[in-house]
């Protein structure tokens, strides 16, 4: 059996296994290979038993683990036997097999939002939200702010041809769009807020949905985090404010807003904040924190210090408890807030080369999550070892947001002020 050109001194009997359906699923048979035959080896070995047309990549677990070494290696670093027949589990690699063609802005890209599998929101420094249906194709522009979007996110999107859209800006407020998405022409329609949001005394960082409900959070450069209501029939009329729903469209009022709660602790800037269950919020701060704050009470029940600035948080993984950091060195942080007396990361990655920008977590798995960093590099993980599963590296500058969009692919911004649709991962 070809192992990809390596040497055949020592064999291994192997049986392969998979969880994956036809045409990717193998003769139940047991094989010999070479023992110190790589990943690439393997993936060789499988796509000649599957007598595939066009070769796939697959990646190889032992014991849930995945194998980033030498077979040979890997067995002796985990203490496994090699005297009996062993059984390995083959999975399609988690890696973009698709580039679309990136997508222009005017300037940098700041923001992304890919949480509805519609649409994809960015965010620039020209001050301008958009909306894109597909790679190229820009719906909708959400105009208004007089400084540049550092954060934007869908409010509601599901199920309903009418979106809400939050936005935060530098110039210290944030927006709320309505966009009825069955509007868009050609030119792309713009879109005025429907409110506005005054109250942070300093640029305005992050803007973080709550996941059920019809509520925003927000963290600032003034050190806190505001919460705010949406809801039109809660807002004070401006009589100055004005806006227009669309091209040509007859003017309406604009409302403004106060913030509901104000939850002050941090003692720096309010990087990133993220609103995961109904009263429970996270936030992530220059002042070397993670904290879990409890949205009845404006208390914090956790404060994760890790010694390092932090720019972006995300909570999911297994049972949607752990929290990814990332900040102003290369290492990616997890830590699993359910162990009882210990503050340290369960898990740190270290591929990066510089600031990580923003990390999220797959929605539908527990151990898949990406990062993006200053290096201009977007790195997908696997918390099964400790080597990125794939480095995306499509960007001409530093990298300044990521998401995932639809379950497999993974949208990203950056200082090239281009947005870029990278397609085809498979998630196991």
């Amino acid at each position: 059996m070809d192992g990809g050109g390596e040497d055949a001194s020592k064999v291994i009997h192997v049986k392969f296994v998979t969880k994956l359906d036809s045409p990717f699923r193998a003769p139940s048979s047991s094989v010999v290979i070479p023992s110190n035959v790589t990943r690439l080896g393997l993936s060789s070995i499988v796509n000649s038993l599957l007598t595939l047309e066009k070769h796939e990549a697959f990646d190889f677990l032992i014991d849930g683990e995945l194998i980033r070494m030498s077979l040979e290696q890997f067995l002796l670093a985990k203490g496994i036997s090699a005297e009996r027949t062993l059984e390995i589990e083959y999975i399609r690699a988690v890696a973009p097999r698709k580039e679309e063609k990136p997508s222009l802005h005017d300037d940098w890209v700041s923001a992304v939002d890919g949480s509805s599998p519609r649409f994809i929101l960015t965010g620039c420094y020209d001050g301008l939200g958009r909306i894109w249906s597909s790679a190229e194709s820009c719906t909708h522009i959400l105009e208004g702010h007089t400084g540049a979007i550092s954060s934007i996110a869908f409010v509601s999107s599901e199920g309903a041809e009418n979106v809400t859209v939050a936005t935060a800006a530098k110039d210290r407020t944030l927006r709320l769009f309505k966009v009825d998405t069955a509007e868009s022409g050609d030119p792309t329609t713009r879109v005025g807020a429907y409110k506005i949001l005054r109250g942070h005394k300093a640029s305005v960082a992050s803007v973080g949905a709550q996941k059920y409900g019809s509520k925003i959070c927000s963290g600032s450069w003034d050190c806190t985090i505001n919460l705010w209501d949406t809801d039109e029939a809660t807002s004070e009329l401006s009589v100055a404010g004005k806006r227009r729903k669309g091209n040509n469209q007859a003017e309406e009022t604009q409302l403004e807003g106060e913030a509901d709660t104000t939850f002050v602790g941090h003692t720096q800037c309010v990087s990133s904040v993220v609103w995961p269950e109904h009263d429970v919020i996270y936030s992530c701060s220059w002042d070397h924190s993670v904290r879990r704050w409890d949205v009845p009470t404006g208390k914090e029940s956790l404060n994760l210090f890790c010694g390092k600035a932090l720019n972006t948080v995300d909570v999911g993984g297994e049972g949607s408890a752990l929290v990814a950091a990332g900040g102003s060195d290369p290492i990616l942080r997890v830590w699993d807030p359910r162990k009882p007396g210990t503050s340290a990361p369960v898990f740190q990655f270290a591929s990066h080369a510089s600031w990580i920008s923003a990390c999220k977590w797959h929605k539908s798995s527990w151990f898949h999550l990406v990062s993006a960093s200053y290096d201009g590099k977007i790195m997908l993980w696997d918390l099964r070892t400790a080597w990125p599963l794939s480095v995306i590296d499509t960007h001409k500058d530093k990298v300044l947001c990521a998401d995932w969009w639809k379950g497999d692919s993974v949208v990203s911004g950056g200082a090239d002020s281009n947005l870029r649709i990278s397609s085809g991962i498979s998630i196991p």
